[in-house]
C-alpha cells in the first residue's frame, strides 16, 4: 500500500469523516472568490495536550481537539474573513456569502498558487501518541525527584511537558491543495532553592518539531535539570544590577530574543507597506554596523519555527533581512507582498484556523562574525555580560525596548564579576544595530522554547545568534 501523505491524511480528516464534498467544497470556494485578488480555505486539525507538575504532584493534565476552516477574500487592502468550528457544506456556504461582500464593487486578477516542493522538514509523526499518560506523568515525577536529589537546598520543582499534533490543508480557488503535518513538543523545568533565608529560581525548557523520544530521553532532562539548578544556584550570589550607560556583552542563542523583539518585527512586511516601521523607507540602506547578518529562516529540520509551507501555502524560505549592515529585504505574506510588488517570503502565518494570516518571523538569527567569546570579553573594561532573558516589551514603531535579563554577569578588566540580579536593557532597535562592535564565532540557536505575539495571535518562533559586544547601551538597574 502507498505510503500517507500529507494531503491523503488530511484529505480522510477533512472530507471523508466530516462528510464533506471535496468537489462541492473548490466549487464554493471559487465562486467566493471570484473577482478577488487571492484568498484561500484553510483547513485545520488540531490535537494537544498539557501536563503540568509542581512541588511533586500534578496540577493540570489537559487534552484538546479542535478542527475548524477559515475562509478568506482578498481585494486591495481589504480582506473579508470568515471561520467557523463546523466543517459543512452549510457552515462553508454561510462563510463563503460572508467573504463575498469584500469584493463587492472589486475587480481583480487573482494571484498565482505558491510554487510547490516536495520538501519535508519535520516527521509527521503524532507525538501524544507515541507515549501514553502514566508514563508522561510518572516521568514529570522522576524530575522532580531528580531535582531534589542534586542539591539539598532545592524546595520545589516544577516541571511540565507540552506537545501538539496540527494537521492543514490550503485550497485555493483555482483547485490547487497544499498540506501539512506539524508535531511540536516542549519541556520546561523550573527549581527553587533557599539558602540563608534567601530564594532564587532557575528554568530550562527545550522542545522543537518531533516527537517526545528527543526531549524525554533521560540524559536530556537530566540536563535540563541541571541547567534550571544551574540557574537557581548562580542567583543566590547574585549581587544588585549597576545601573547607567555601559558596554554589553550578549550572549549565545536565546539572547537573539531580543533581536527578534527589537528589530524583527520591524521588518515584517505590513509595518513597512503601512509606513508605522523604524524602518519603512530604508531598503538598500545601511541600518546596523559592518559584520551584521540576519536571516529569518523556516527550512530548519525539526526546529519550533520551521514550516514545510506556511499558513497561505507558500513553502518556506530563508530570507536575508540584513547582509553586512545593509537593509535588504521584509518578511512577506501573500497581501503585502502583492501591495508592495514583491514576492512572498513563505512568512504568512496563524495561530488557528480562526485568525487570518499575517506576516511573521520564522527562526531569525544573527550570523556568526570574525571574534572569539573570548577576545569579546576581553575588550571589556566595565560592562555585563546578558546570558539569559526573562520578559520584554517593545514599541513597532519607534523600536523602543525594555528587556529583562534573568541570568547576567559583572564584566571587569575583561573578566567576569559577580552574577547580578534586576538588570534591565533598555534601548532603540534601530540604534542598537548600530552600536554592534564585535560579532563572535559562536553562533547557537535557541534551545527550542519561543512563542511570539503579535495582535493578539501566538506562535512558535525560534531565534538565535553568536556573542554580541554593542557599545554603549542603557542598563537599569537595582544598585544604589
Amino acid at each position: 500500500m502507498p505510503l500517507d501523505t500529507p494531503l491523503s491524511v488530511t484529505d480522510r480528516l477533512f472530507f471523508a469523516e466530516e462528510g464533506l464534498d471535496r468537489a462541492g467544497a473548490e466549487r464554493l470556494v471559487q465562486g467566493a472568490l471570484a473577482g478577488a485578488d487571492d484568498g484561500e480555505l484553510f483547513l485545520e486539525y488540531r490535537e494537544s495536550e498539557g501536563i503540568s507538575l509542581d512541588d511533586g504532584r500534578i496540577r493540570s493534565a489537559t487534552f484538546d481537539a479542535m478542527r475548524g476552516f477559515g475562509l478568506r477574500a482578498v481585494a486591495g487592502e481589504a480582506a473579508g474573513y470568515a471561520h467557523s468550528g463546523e466543517i459543512s457544506e452549510a457552515a462553508l456556504k454561510r462563510a463563503a456569502e460572508t467573504v463575498g461582500a469584500v469584493r463587492h464593487g472589486h475587480s481583480g486578477t487573482l494571484d498565482l498558487a505558491p510554487r510547490s516542493t516536495n520538501a519535508r522538514l519535520y516527521a509527521d509523526g503524532n507525538p501524544l501518541a507515541l507515549m501514553d499518560f502514566g508514563a508522561k506523568t510518572a516521568l514529570l515525577g522522576e524530575i522532580d525527584a531528580f531535582a531534589r536529589g542534586r542539591d539539598p537546598r532545592v524546595k520545589q520543582v516544577m516541571a511540565s511537558i507540552f506537545g501538539e499534533w496540527q494537521a492543514v490543508q490550503i485550497l485555493r480557488p483555482d483547485g490547487t491543495r497544499v498540506a501539512d503535518i506539524r508535531p511540536l513538543v516542549r519541556l520546561n523545568v523550573a527549581v527553587v532553592v533557599e539558602q540563608d533565608g534567601r530564594r532564587e529560581t532557575g528554568s530550562h525548557g527545550l522542545g522543537g518539531r518531533f516527537d517526545y523520544a528527543r526531549i524525554l530521553a533521560e540524559p536530556v532532562w537530566q540536563g535540563a535539570v541541571d541547567e534550571a539548578l544551574r540557574q537557581a544556584l548562580v542567583n543566590l550570589d547574585s549581587v544588585p544590577a549597576p545601573a547607567g550607560e555601559m558596554e554589553v556583552v550578549l550572549g549565545p542563542g536565546w539572547p537573539g530574543i531580543l533581536l527578534h523583539e527589537a528589530i524583527g518585527h520591524g521588518l515584517e512586511g505590513d509595518f513597512n507597506r503601512k509606513k508605522t516601521s523604524a524602518f519603512a523607507g530604508l531598503l538598500g540602506q545601511r541600518i546596523a554596523a559592518p559584520g551584521v547578518t540576519v536571516v529569518d529562516d523556516g527550512t530548519m529540520p525539526d526546529r519550533r519555527g520551521s514550516l514545510t509551507v506556511d499558513d497561505e501555502g507558500t513553502p518556506s524560505n530563508r530570507t536575508v533581512l540584513i547582509e553586512d549592515g545593509i537593509l535588504t529585504g521584509f518578511l512577506q505574506d501573500r497581501q503585502n507582498a502583492r501591495l508592495m510588488g514583491v514576492a512572498s517570503t513563505g512568512n504568512g502565518r496563524r495561530q488557528s484556523y480562526a485568525h487570518i494570516p499575517m506576516p511573521r518571523m520564522t527562526n531569525t538569527v544573527m550570523l556568526g562574525g570574525q571574534h572569539s567569546p573570548e577576545d569579546i570579553l576581553r575588550s571589556v573594561k566595565r560592562g555585563l555580560y546578558a546570558v539569559n532573558f526573562g520578559g520584554g516589551q517593545v514599541d513597532i514603531t519607534s523600536g523602543k525596548f525594555v528587556f529583562s535579563a534573568s541570568e547576567a554577569y559583572l564584566i571587569e578588566d575583561g573578566k567576569l564579576g559577580a552574577p547580578v540580579k534586576g538588570a534591565t536593557l533598555i534601548g532603540n532597535g534601530p540604534d542598537s544595530l548600530t552600536k554592534v562592535a564585535m560579532v563572535g564565532n559562536d553562533l547557537a540557536l535557541d534551545p527550542g522554547i519561543g512563542t511570539c505575539g503579535k495582535q493578539g495571535q501566538g506562535v512558535p518562533v525560534g531565534v538565535g545568534q553568536p556573542t554580541l559586544k554593542l557599545a554603549g547601551l542603557t542598563v537599569g538597574g537595582t544598585a544604589v
